[in-house]
């Protein structure tokens, strides 16, 4: 707390030592993005359908909730405007940014708000969140002024965990309203029209139901093509892989409304101070071995810049998002194939002449991998190229508007499903339904390390605690204006974990239930799983077959966290 008292003491140090820090690697970060040739289009690619589906998808949400005032061209332009800037001119160039949910559901409580106010109106609501946007940033940027970065650490596993779980739940929502409404005449629908009749809107909403569903279970097949037994490595790796106006006139809001803006961007700049810094951590996870520093508080200003410009210019503003960011690190980590592959055999065979367990044998191969170069491609090239690819989508909305809503519904579940592996806050849901005479058998499987450290009433007490914790802050969303307070019960989590908590709990339960990684214990061996490793023929050195993609996939959640695995020796 002292170190924290002394640093909010010293303003613009972590801004300038930030700067100093990137500069020297300045030249470095364009030059290694150069020299990389054609194989920095893979990881390039990647990013960019990771980034601009959601967006895409974000965008069809956004003018449903206001009315066409905002749309996907606007989402698509703040991410690729965004991205741009960053990239030239960012801390972290691996960061990648995007218009998310949680500025989507800021921006409906915000035109919710304006439409029916006097003095606003659906006229005034850009002009008026333009407003906001500049209070915003002035609040970023004496977050970053004072050092306010140092803090992110207090927002622990419970509380990311606890986000993420709202926005899986609003992804969810969000689908279900979705096909409830292809169901419905639309708002500037007329009713007396033929396509408008019973019988067509039925066709159309079971359609659209065939469409969500059938783009929700090829979305949830395809995420792990890679370890599909069907196909050559390079075609289950592609599969996995691969009207605005310029400025708003601020000057008709009243006096009254610009000050009332502030309300709503104090919420809004924690909740990108909280978001953005979050992204950046995991995009630089410490087994990622990255060599450049680090510049949380030089990134803070810049987003407070970059949501200033988009404010001006009627856009929603972009932050840092997750998964795309760690996931824009791991495929630019330039593994050492052939010499891990060597390791990799030949660390089975040694493990393999010791008799070693079949855990043992994952524990040492999985050691071998994690070995990344040590000199990661960091560069700024992917990042500027995937927003360039990012802004030339806002071209081609003429095709993009020919994509089904449905099929974007589906993309909503797929986003809300594929969230869920690597939670813990929803494994621990899960083994609340587990019969504790049935638990040998999650030790079987890889599990978490708390579920060998900490007595199952301590995990129950927790998971409870986390539950109703949870359906408070998804409550606060839906009291119709006031919640734009929604980030607010997660500020107040940072007390609650420092000193309440730590009073129901022992301090080592409560270090395994909040840790800081995601550390996993590989599961006995099953009593059905007697096929020895020396019963399978050890792949040559030289195959292309053994995919690093693949087995990182195995060795990260979804949403990018890499996993730390514990072997036991007896």
């Amino acid at each position: 707390m002292n170190a924290d008292m002394k640093s909010f003491k010293t303003p613009f140090k972590g801004i300038v030592d930030d700067f100093r820090g990137r500069a020297v690697h300045y030249k470095d970060d364009w030059i290694s993005g150069l020299t990389s040739g054609t194989g920095i289009l893979a990881p390039t690619m990647y990013i960019f359908f990771a980034s601009a589906l959601p967006v895409i998808a974000f965008g069809a949400q956004l003018s449903r909730e206001t009315d066409g005032s905002l749309s996907t061209v606007e989402t698509l332009a703040s991410t690729a405007i965004c991205g741009i800037i960053h990239s030239i001119f960012g801390g972290q160039p691996l960061l990648i940014l995007g218009v998310a949910e949680p500025t989507i559901l800021m921006y409906t409580y915000l035109y919710n708000y304006a439409k029916n106010k006097e003095g606003l109106g659906r006229e005034l609501f850009l002009a008026w969140v333009g407003w906001v946007c500049v209070w915003t940033a002035l609040l970023l940027f004496l977050l970053a002024i004072f050092n306010a970065a140092i803090i992110i650490n207090r927002f622990t596993r419970i509380a990311g965990e606890l986000f993420g779980m709202l926005i899986t739940v609003l992804f969810i929502q969000e689908a279900i309203k979705g096909m409830v409404s292809e169901f419905e005449v639309p708002k500037e629908g007329d009713p007396t029209l033929d396509k408008y009749q019973f019988h067509w809107l039925y066709a159309n909403g079971l359609l659209g139901i065939i469409f969500t569903f059938c783009l929700l279970y090829t979305s949830l097949k395809s995420r792990r093509a890679r370890s599909w037994l069907y196909g050559t490595g390079w075609l289950r790796s592609f599969i996995a892989d691969y009207g605005v106006p310029f400025l708003v006139d601020m000057g008709k809001v009243s006096l009254e409304h610009i000050f009332a803006a502030f309300v709503p961007a104090l919420m809004i700049a924690g909740l990108y101070f909280f978001d953005h810094s979050v992204a950046s951590q995991l995009a630089q996870q410490k087994e990622f071995n990255l060599k450049k520093s680090s510049a949380y508080h030089y990134d803070i200003l810049l987003l407070g810049f970059m949501t200033l410009l988009c404010g001006l210019i009627g856009l929603p503003p972009s932050n840092g998002v997750l998964p795309q960011s760690p996931m824009h690190t791991k495929n630019l980590a330039v593994l050492k194939k052939q010499l891990i592959r060597r390791k990799m055999v030949k660390s089975a065979k040694e493990s393999i002449g010791k008799k070693a367990s079949n855990s043992e044998i994952y524990g040492m191969m999985q050691a071998v991998f994690i070995e990344m170069d040590n000199d990661p491609n960091e560069q700024r090239v992917s990042n500027l190229l995937q927003s360039l690819f990012v802004g030339v989508a806002v071209f081609a909305m003429p095709a993009i508007k020919m994509i089904p809503t449905s099929v974007l519904w589906g993309y909503f579940a797929y986003m809300a499903i594929d969230s869920l592996p690597g939670n813990q806050f929803w494994e621990r849901i899960l083994l609340l339904f587990v019969r504790p005479s049935r638990w040998y058998k999650l030790l079987e499987g890889d599990h978490a390390s708390f579920v060998e450290s900490v007595p199952f009433k301590h995990i129950v007490l927790f998971t409870l605690f986390q539950c109703v914790y949870f359906l408070v802050c998804f409550g606060v969303t839906w009291i119709p204006i006031a919640g734009m307070l929604f980030p607010l019960p997660f500020f107040l989590l940072i007390t609650l974990r420092q000193y309440i908590l730590p009073k129901l709990f022992s301090p080592n339960h409560l270090m395994e239930l909040d840790a800081a990684e995601y550390e996993e214990i590989p599961g006995a061996p099953r009593l059905s799983f007697n096929i020895s490793y020396k019963e399978v023929e050890s792949p040559k050195v030289g195959s292309k077959e053994i995919g690093n993609a693949e087995i990182l996939d195995e060795l990260t959640t979804n949403r990018g966290e890499l996993k730390v695995r514990t072997i036991y020796e007896l």
